[in-house]
């Protein structure tokens, strides 16, 4: 039957019609899915360590009042900044090797919104502090004696941060001096956290006493916004731990988020990451690297050097540490 070029043109043209029509039909049931799905995994927190079991408990208080994930994130790692026993962070953190206990953090909010505090002394929670300049201030990051500043002038008091048992540990280093970190100890660990509360905002925090017996005035990957932690609440959110070093020379967390907003799931951006540090520098074996990232879908990732790295996970489904995978088998 022979068919006009007009004919031709119309019927193929409510063909198009029809199949975009079906089309929309299946993306809006997807969609439909989507958000079912993304009810089911908020709120949700992440933490770094087994220490993060207990930071999780007043993060998720927070949450499942319905609070934003930057309160969450920040009240979460308070928990571990006040603990004495945590020797890698706040109070009873290992000092440096002038027995100086200094102190790193930083904390970023669902608008882009960021603090930070380097190099601050005699304060427990650098994390609040941190809090403070991102609310407060025209910066970003303060550091050394005028973080300590603001730090007084905003209400909080000076303490001595050196405890016994830090005190002793580092008169024993003292014996020896010998500088090496070890892997999976916690001379070099953080609290990192991740939130996504149940209006659908991520938000991040990081807060350390950094590598025990470091240098005097060494500043590790911890406060430094897409180093240490980054968030963009678009896409998702990762925080980093282990020797800052190497996560300094390949901002690991911004580079996390960035392959997440290319496509990668969180646990596929954290290998890339891993194999980011694996290719550009050499002595990366000798060190530990964990990854932890959240996506604005609610699905998790983690991802190291060696075995070892572990985070809690909260969520409705309960408080669970879970092991990490890694790259050296």
């Amino acid at each position: 039957m022979k068919v006009s070029r007009r004919s031709f043109i119309v019927k193929s043209l409510v063909a198009a019609i029809g199949s975009f029509a079906v089309s929309g039909r299946l993306n809006a049931k997807e969609n439909i899915r989507t958000t079912k799905q993304r009810l089911r995994n908020k709120p949700l927190v992440l933490s770094t360590w087994s220490h993060g079991i207990e930071a999780n408990k007043p993060a998720w208080d927070v949450l499942k009042a319905n609070g934003k994930a930057v309160d969450a994130v920040e009240k979460g790692v308070m928990q571990t900044e006040a603990d004495p026993e945590n020797t890698s962070v706040g109070l009873g953190g290992f000092p440096d090797r002038d027995g100086n206990v200094t102190l790193d953090a930083c904390i970023m909010d669902e608008t882009g919104n960021a603090g930070s505090i380097s190099f601050l002394q005699n304060i427990v929670h650098p994390i609040a502090v941190a809090r403070l300049v991102m609310d407060k201030t025209p910066h970003v990051m303060l550091s050394g004696k005028g973080a300590f500043q603001f730090a007084i002038e905003s209400g909080f008091e000076k303490t001595d941060l050196l405890t016994d048992k830090a005190k002793q540990a580092w008169e024993k280093w003292r014996l020896k001096a010998n500088y090496k970190p070890v892997i999976n100890i916690e001379n070099h660990d953080t609290i990192g956290m991740l939130a996504l509360d149940a209006n659908g905002d991520l938000s991040g925090a990081c807060t350390t006493s950094g590598v025990a017996f470091k240098m005097h005035g060494r500043v590790g990957d911890s406060p430094i916004i897409g180093a240490g932690m980054f968030v963009d609440n678009e896409v998702g959110g990762a925080v980093a731990t282990g020797m800052g070093e190497l996560v300094l020379k390949t901002l690991g967390s911004f580079l996390i988020v960035e392959f997440m907003r290319n496509g990668m799931s969180p646990q596929e951006a954290c290998e890339k990451a891993i194999d980011r540090i694996k290719q550009k520098l050499p002595d990366y074996e000798k060190f530990q690297i964990g990854y932890l990232a959240l996506n604005k879908q609610g699905e998790t990732g983690a991802y190291s050097i060696h075995k070892g790295f572990n985070y809690a996970q909260y969520d409705k489904k309960g408080n669970n540490l879970i092991d990490a995978e890694y790259l050296l088998k």
